[in-house]
């Protein structure tokens, strides 16, 4: 009987602790995905429900962490009289906590210093600090979505180009999200979140094609008789609408003069670029992006990169509790049922505060090895910050080079940006496809756009290069792809055929 007691405790101890582990691994994971502006927020967050947790000091602004440095080196660090204040509240409170432990769960103390976090929420500005992808997921955050269409929605979100539209076809994103995210999605499931990520400000935002895109824009307005000529020249007429036409617009749909200005004014009114203009409205926004990693490369070549910690404190587990459970420790064997659930709620926070301490370390370590990774692998660019020397680099090149999992870079490369010498970039932006010709040589897509923009840029505007002439200059330069590839990337760079560019 008593053997198996045993073992049903120890069956039950081992279900706790993989249960813990897992719990912590949610947290790691959570803290990774955050950048250095979000991560502020959730600290702030954790410290107001956990007693137990407390900062000791900011990281000064101009002394970023170390890659690996963990170590707080100002632990004497003086306590100005707004610290001294922070330990008395958090004494009162561990003080009231404990002598009310003997009530209902509901009853307990809600420890919040100031006003509620929820309160603080409401009250924040987000106007000047959202970026484009920021302002589309919160959108998201308004719409009644299951757990997959939310991750859908999310990765079309990431896919969108500087313009707000989706180049690739559904079925790539398919197999990414398979390959990626370990996600099941049908071409179908895919549209169908799509199509309400097209329903999202600006209008235009998420179309396949620069058709769709106008055509969502004239879906929004009101109906009347201008919109329905509107729709017809976008849908019946978009090569003569391309070309400016505008005198067969108007013979086809039998016009006077008055109408045809009124329906054009309207229709140059479209915008062809609606996350451009997002990009717009939020203003400065866009250059005060806080990157979460500094890349510094000197002139003979070395690179070196700190992580941008900007106002995330440090750390540590409040005195006050590890004092309170040395106290009730040495005296176990004397304490009344009172007095050890106050120990185990003691214990409760101290091990909550000291897994989230660890889940940030891990967080830095995780966003060090994922950002030298992406340095080693795309070193040239970051020696000359010229596009064409990106290389061929998906999420499982970092993964491997990095020697973690694949889902744990797409945490890091989410809404996180780096500052470098050539500009401050979203991480997404070092990643690219590769092409692979017939001697099987891979290429970059990036670097064969940017080499097919500047022979489109060099071009005589008189006679204008065709797309055979693009193929055979693109395979002189070393890039031999098919014709066909040529107008491909051509077209999602935005550049019209031959005859439309004299």
């Amino acid at each position: 009987m008593r053997n198996e007691n045993t073992q049903i405790q120890e069956q039950l101890q081992q279900q706790k602790l993989g249960q813990t582990f897992s719990q912590q691994q949610l947290l790691q994971s959570s803290l990774i995905e955050l950048p250095v502006a979000q991560l502020v927020d959730r600290i702030n967050t954790e410290m107001n429900d956990n007693p137990a947790l407390e900062s000791e000091s900011p990281y000064d602004d101009n002394d970023a962490a170390e890659e690996v440095d963990y170590n707080n080196d100002d632990a004497d660090v003086q306590d100005d009289f707004e610290a001294a204040t922070e330990r008395e509240e958090r004494q009162s409170a561990l003080d009231e906590a404990l002598s009310g432990l003997g009530r209902d769960d509901e009853e307990l103390p809600v420890y919040q210093s100031g006003s509620s976090y929820s309160e603080d929420r409401e009250e924040m500005v987000y106007g000047e600090t959202e970026s484009f992808y920021d302002q589309l997921k919160t959108q998201v955050g308004e719409m009644d979505l299951t757990p997959k269409q939310r991750d859908i929605m999310e990765y079309l979100i990431g896919s969108l180009d500087d313009d707000g539209l989706l180049r690739k076809d559904l079925s790539i994103v398919s197999d990414e999200l398979a390959i990626y995210h370990n996600i099941d999605a049908t071409d179908k499931e895919i549209e169908h979140v799509l199509l309400m990520l097209q329903a999202f400000d600006p209008a235009g935002i998420g179309a396949r094609s620069l058709q769709e895109c106008l055509l969502l824009q004239i879906e929004r307005r009101d109906p009347s008789k201008l919109r329905d000529l509107m729709e017809r020249v976008v849908n019946n007429y978009f090569e003569a609408f391309t070309r400016k036409h505008w005198d067969k617009i108007q013979a086809d749909l039998g016009l006077n003069d008055t109408q045809a200005e009124a329906l054009f004014h309207e229709l140059r009114k479209l915008n062809p670029r609606p996350g451009a203009s997002l990009g717009e409205t939020v203003g400065r926004s866009m250059q005060q992006i806080t990157p979460d990693f500094i890349v510094d490369t000197q002139d003979d070549g070395t690179i070196t990169f700190t992580l941008n910690n900007g106002e995330v404190p440090e750390l540590k587990v409040s005195q006050s509790f590890v004092d309170s459970m040395k106290e009730y420790q040495q005296n176990k064997d004397h304490l009344s049922r009172q007095t050890k659930e106050a120990l185990l709620y003691i214990k409760k926070k101290v091990d909550a505060a000291q897994g989230f301490i660890e889940a940030v370390k891990v967080r830095r370590h995780t966003l060090s090895i994922t950002m030298r990774a992406i340095i080693q692998l795309q070193r040239q660019f970051f020696l000359d910050g010229d596009e064409a020397s990106l290389r061929p680099m998906i999420l499982k090149d970092v993964a491997e080079k990095a020697g973690i999992d694949i889902s744990t870079v797409s945490r890091v490369s989410n809404s996180k940006y780096a500052q470098t010498r050539w500009g401050t970039f979203p991480l997404r932006h070092f990643f690219s496809d590769g092409y692979v010709t017939e001697s099987g040589e891979e290429l970059s897509t990036r670097q064969i756009k940017a080499a097919l923009r500047d022979l489109v840029d060099a071009e005589d505007k008189r006679k204008p290069l065709s797309d055979d002439q693009l193929k055979d200059q693109l395979a002189e330069k070393g890039f031999p792809i098919a014709r066909r590839t040529v107008a491909k990337y051509r077209e999602q760079l935005g550049i019209p055929i031959a005859r439309l560019r004299k």
